[in-house]
């Protein structure tokens, strides 16, 4: 064990938390504690509560594999807590991890870095519920929530938005986004890197097949709800593009460690063409996740990134 490691031996592995994919959380921290005890680390799981600093000051950790997704866990909340703490952390800082949480803005930092995006209007969800705010199909999705939560298709000949929108029981984001929806397939690259000591480097490309309507929820985390298809089978140029764009949209957020992208590619008629969705600075590490499964296709198991993320850990992300 090298002296970094040395170091970190006692691991906090943030998990569970608050937002709407706090089951998911739990189970990528599931996966971590495991991971670490294998490679020698000292790990213990907390799910943080009205004051997780004080959780934080009693496990008493040398560094934090943050395992949260959604807000509160990957829009620069915690990461600005553990910066304050001068607690070492995984994965992106305070400033990438709030742009990418946030997709209007995440487009933003796309656009400006050349990436190819397609038109989106950023509303209330009431006016998103009330009628259409461009001509179908498109996505209405809260635009700042992950794991596919709360989205919605819109196809050519709906009448109106659905209903779902505009029900009280909503409980997440009331800013949502409105896209011109893209046919075609998905795409999905992982990267890893962008530190002091090394450049980010896309580990491969992997395609993403569903029966369901689209990859939502439940096509993520269900046994058997998709099928990943690694590598992609894909015109080389478009794995090519598809590596190199994911690179480039994690350098231009100011990310650490590891991210994923997601792409949709359009080969359904006329010039083929690839869209970026978004930027995940906290991706799943769940047994059905797409981070793990492309590190392994290089040959990299779920405990040696793990311990990878680990040694990566640093303040001043």
């Amino acid at each position: 064990m090298n002296s970094k490691v040395s170091a970190f031996h006692r691991i906090a592995v943030l998990m569970g938390g608050r937002s709407a994919e706090r089951e998911v959380s739990f189970s990528s921290g599931r996966g971590v504690l495991k991971a670490l005890a294998e490679e020698g680390f000292d790990p213990v799981g907390i799910d943080p509560g009205d004051d997780p600093v004080a959780q934080l000051r009693e496990a008493r950790p040398d560094a934090v594999f943050n395992a949260l997704h959604g807000r509160f866990g990957e829009d620069g909340t915690v990461q600005g807590i553990l910066e304050w703490m001068r607690l070492p952390y995984t994965h992106s800082g305070v400033l990438a991890s709030a742009l990418a949480m946030h997709k209007e803005r995440t487009k933003d930092i796309y656009r400006a870095a050349g990436l190819p995006v397609v038109k989106s209007i950023v509303c209330d969800r009431l006016q998103a519920a009330a009628g259409h705010l461009m001509e179908p199909p498109y996505v209405v999705k809260p635009v700042n929530e992950g794991s596919s939560v709360g989205i919605f298709i819109v196809r050519r000949g709906d009448n109106r938005p659905p209903a779902a929108l505009g029900a009280q029981e909503w409980n997440l984001s009331s800013q949502m986004m409105v896209e011109e929806f893209v046919p075609g397939r998905e795409l999905t690259v992982s990267v890893m890197g962008a530190n002091s000591s090394g450049e980010a480097r896309a580990l491969g490309v992997t395609e993403i097949v569903t029966d369901l309507e689209f990859y939502d929820y439940e096509a993520k985390y269900a046994p058997g709800g998709s099928r990943h298809i690694i590598p992609a089978q894909v015109p080389e140029k478009i794995s090519r593009d598809c590596m190199e764009m994911a690179v480039i949209a994690h350098n231009a957020l100011g990310c650490r460690g590891v991210s994923r992208t997601d792409f949709r590619y359009d080969d359904t008629g006329g010039a083929a063409r690839l869209i970026l969705l978004e930027t995940n600075t906290q991706p799943g590490m769940t047994p059905t996740s797409l981070v793990p499964e492309q590190a392994a296709h290089v040959g990299m198991s779920y405990a040696r990134l793990c311990r990878w993320m680990v040694e990566d850990a640093s303040c001043d992300r």
